[in-house]
């Protein structure tokens, strides 16, 4: 028995002794073609380069971690251009002075309010879009739903920046763009955590998820550099194509490269994962009547494919509405930061100077760099106290008075905004970082399910849906207020109020965790 459970980990073979006994080239490589026919097809040619020799589970798994991290770090990137050139299209005064002119139609005196709507255009398609793409998501090959994703996005970030080449200065054409990437990018991310849920077991799923989803923050500091950049080169617009063709680029990788689950590698999902769920004793996939299934290739085993949870059975999931509602406020003060941060510390005098657009933009990453490192630290401590709900309350009080001291210290001096900054950065990102990766894979593989392996795209879209409109709402607020009053206390008091709820709805959950905690 031992043997058994101990082969099904290892990737099946057809079992022909002669076939293996005479050793045939030819027989190997049409062993190959049959076994090929899962994988994505520059890997399947990279193995077939190996001589049909497949990869460890580990090599695989390296493989999903860098593509993911590098597909939604680009997701993020392209993001970024929108807040770092919001100050070249809407001048200040003083800018203007100095032959700045901006970009109509956002360099009229509604210019803040109209920035403000074609970031809420993009975040309302993305948040409704997220509700259908994790469903479509759960009945469809990932990899090519992630595949078209982003380079959907790619192309309508590039369009917002060929507005200058073609003279585009209708509010509607901007509108248009924006509501076509936010639709395109909310493929992404119910993609990217289902396929990680399938390679990655509970084991330390909050740890790895917290490093995994530094390509959040790492996406925003490529963005913003990036962009930063081709503004020092005066060229506004390729802020946008850059950052858009990189996308494509990536998505190419994608389509050529990504293995979305264990099964079509031949290995056998790990415990507690979304895969996990279909198997039958000693991990071996089995059949309706409680029979092994026979594998129909060799190196990849056949996959049951149970229909997609519907929404009504993932509302039950005990946690789902609860950490939506939070994700919706955490997510608002998060979003606030990335879309208005470059433009806040523009017009704000630090140690008694005002930056420039592009080194306001230099300066903004530091947020995300704080970003990184919260969203590890949260994910190791939900991990080592078993406590995802504590964890995020934690996180989301402490935020509040930091956020007062960077308003009321962070122009002091570059030393007090940096350092207040990157803290800030550290325990706004950490609950969201947790609720958008380990909470929502935690979900998305519960007990309640009853074995459907196929709700993890569902759950983690009914989580990031909800939290997304949080995102339209912040940045929506901020350019509405900002256009009718020059006092940031009042965007602050916003973003405390958010994360009082935040913190506040997580508090039944809070309790029950402290109340399951081992006396020691």
């Amino acid at each position: 028995v031992r043997r058994a459970i101990g082969a099904s980990r290892r990737p099946f073979v057809i079992a022909d002794t002669a076939a293996d006994t005479d050793g045939s080239h030819g027989s190997a490589m049409e062993k190959f073609r049959s076994t090929s026919s899962r994988l994505p097809p520059a890997m399947a040619r990279f193995v077939a380069a190996r001589g049909g020799r497949n990869l460890t589970e580990s090599q695989y798994r390296m493989t999903v971690l860098v593509i993911t991290f590098l597909s939604y770090m680009m997701y993020h990137a392209s993001r970024k251009p929108p807040s770092i050139v919001k100050s070249v299209l809407n001048p200040t005064e003083e800018q203007r002075a100095l032959g700045e002119r901006g970009w109509a139609p956002f360099n009229g005196p509604d210019g803040n309010r109209l920035l403000g709507q074609t970031d809420v255009a993009f975040l309302a398609s993305y948040s409704i879009g997220m509700f259908f793409s994790g469903h479509i998501g759960d009945s469809m090959d990932l990899r090519v739903f992630l595949t078209y994703g982003m380079i959907g996005s790619g192309v309508f970030v590039c369009m917002f920046g060929m507005a200058r080449a073609w003279e585009r200065h209708d509010m509607f054409y901007f509108i248009f763009v924006q509501v076509c990437a936010g639709l395109f990018q909310s493929t992404g991310w119910p993609s990217v955590v289902s396929i990680m849920g399938n390679w990655f077991g509970k084991s330390k799923r909050g740890l790895i998820m917290g490093v995994w989803n530094a390509h959040t923050s790492v996406g925003n500091i490529v963005g913003s550099l990036i962009a930063s950049r081709m503004l020092r080169y005066g060229d506004w617009s390729a802020a946008f194509t850059v950052n858009g063709l990189l996308t494509v680029a990536v998505g190419l990788l994608v389509h050529g490269w990504l293995v979305v689950s264990p099964e079509d590698a031949g290995y056998q999902s790990p415990a507690g994962t979304a895969g996990d769920a279909s198997k039958g004793e000693g991990g071996i996939m089995a059949s309706s009547n409680g029979d092994a299934l026979n594998p129909a290739i060799e190196g990849a085993q056949q996959r049951r494919k149970p229909q997609a949870a519907g929404f009504a059975a993932a509302l039950k999931i005990p946690g789902v509405v609860t950490f939506s509602l939070c994700l919706f406020f955490t997510k608002l003060v998060a979003y606030t930061f990335l879309y208005w941060l470059p433009f806040y510390i523009e017009r704000t005098e630090i140690g008694g100077e005002y930056l420039t657009a592009a080194k306001a933009g230099e300066l903004s990453t530091l947020f995300d760099i704080g970003g990184v490192a919260g969203g590890i630290i949260a994910g190791y401590v939900s991990d080592r106290f078993n406590a995802r709900s504590l964890t995020s309350a934690g996180f989301v009080y402490l935020s509040i008075p930091v956020l007062y001291m960077y308003r009321e210290y962070g122009s002091m001096n570059m030393t007090a905004n940096v350092f207040l900054m990157m803290l800030a950065g550290a325990l706004v990102n950490g609950p969201y970082a947790l609720i958008t990766t380990a909470v929502s894979a935690d979900l998305g593989t519960h007990e309640s399910l009853k074995g459907n392996a196929r709700a993890l795209a569902t759950v983690t879209a009914i989580i990031d849906g909800t939290g997304s409109i949080g995102a339209a709402v912040g940045p929506f607020l901020v350019g509405y207020i900002s256009a009718h009053s020059n006092d940031w206390n009042h965007v602050f008091f916003m973003l405390y109020a958010a994360d009082l709820i935040a913190g506040l709805l997580l508090m039944k959950l809070v309790i029950k965790e402290i109340r399951q905690m081992p006396m020691r």
